[in-house]
């Protein structure tokens, strides 16, 4: 993996500005314009120390219906808890996918999805247009990141960290930073963020929790507590809250999926614990003739858990980490619900 030097150059050039070290400064990306006219641009705001060091992205609302991630961002921006940073400096862009806030949406008007339009293109789709401008404007300047998702599709996740883990021994470090409950191993996914960060040399983990549309009290003070964590790791703050528990590295989780249609009940809460063999839920026809109790193939703690009560064959019920002790008995994949 490719390195820059965060040292190197004390002054940034960012949407037609040279920001100076020192200057804190809010500009705004503009992407592209609505039938009406109105102009769709994406605030951008940079805090920089007095002395040269890492760049560090703060990113939230990539789906404009997870809004998780960007109450976090707003409350550290509203405190001024990132105004300061001892070196280096902070972007924050508390929503990237406007279209997708103003419309309580994943996506944006054509239907894509912006974290699988990486790297994107100027004369693409709105999704590929929104990437492409990132590409150009954002991430030549970054060294790091955090990127805040939230779970879809009426399935919520229990505070987790999302990224490739014993490949890079920096990376495996800063999700050791933040210190999320639960640290995933998570392949790329194609036309994602992560995977063009990776590919320019720039290390973003991903963090998760919540559920669409939803504010996640808990998972949004963890989320605060572990940003503080990983910038402190990175030498940009002097204090960080040390974490209540420690993190359950995952490096194996797997979706359990519907085998039967019906409406589905479950007892189980995100966190929990599902030993093989249990029962964890039920899947029922709407007329009272028959029900289907469902038992676990793996053991692992519950990491994501579908609200939705009626179901189709194959939709997903249960997100299960598997911990390194039980991963031998599991045949687990690494399928995920959001990012």
């Amino acid at each position: 993996m490719k390195k820059k030097s965060p040292d190197s150059v004390p002054d940034f050039c960012l949407n037609g500005l040279t920001i100076g070290l020192g200057e804190q400064v809010l500009t705004r990306l503009v992407i592209a314009q609505l039938p009406t006219g109105t102009v769709i641009d994406v605030p951008v705001h940079v805090f920089r120390s007095t002395q040269p060091g890492p760049t560090v992205l703060l990113m939230a609302g990539m789906h404009g219906d997870e809004v998780n991630g960007i109450e976090t961002i707003r409350r550290m921006i509203r405190r001024g808890q990132l105004q300061r940073p001892l070196r280096g400096t902070i972007v924050a862009i508390p929503i990237l996918n406007i279209y997708g806030f103003l419309n309580f949406s994943r996506e944006v008007p054509d239907g894509k999805d912006v974290n699988r339009s990486f790297p994107g293109h100027p004369r693409g789709s709105v999704a590929s247009r929104v990437a492409h401008r990132f590409m150009r404007e954002i991430m030549p300047l970054i060294d790091y990141g955090i990127d805040f998702h939230t779970g879809g599709a009426a399935r919520s996740n229990h505070p987790q960290v999302r990224c490739i883990l014993g490949e890079d021994p920096e990376t495996d470090a800063l999700a050791a930073a933040f210190a999320a409950p639960f640290t995933l191993h998570a392949a790329l996914r194609p036309g994602s963020l992560r995977e063009a960060a990776m590919q320019q040399g720039r290390r973003i983990i991903v963090y998760e929790t919540g559920e669409s549309l939803r504010l996640d009290e808990p998972g949004i003070e963890l989320a605060t507590a572990g940003t503080f964590r990983f910038l402190k790791h990175l030498g940009m703050l002097a204090e960080a809250p040390e974490p209540a528990q420690a993190t359950v590295v995952c490096r194996r989780h797997t979706w359990l999926r519907a085998k039967y249609a019906g409406l589905f009940r479950t007892h189980l809460r995100n966190g929990d614990y599902l030993p093989k063999g249990q029962e964890y839920g039920i899947v029922a026809d709407p007329y009272g003739e028959q029900a289907v109790r469902l038992v676990s193939p793996v053991s692992g703690f519950v990491i994501g858990l579908n609200h939705m009560p009626v179901v189709n064959q194959g939709d997903a019920l249960l997100h299960i980490a598997v911990p390194e002790q039980a991963a031998a008995d599991s045949a687990a994949d690494s399928n995920s619900d959001s990012e």
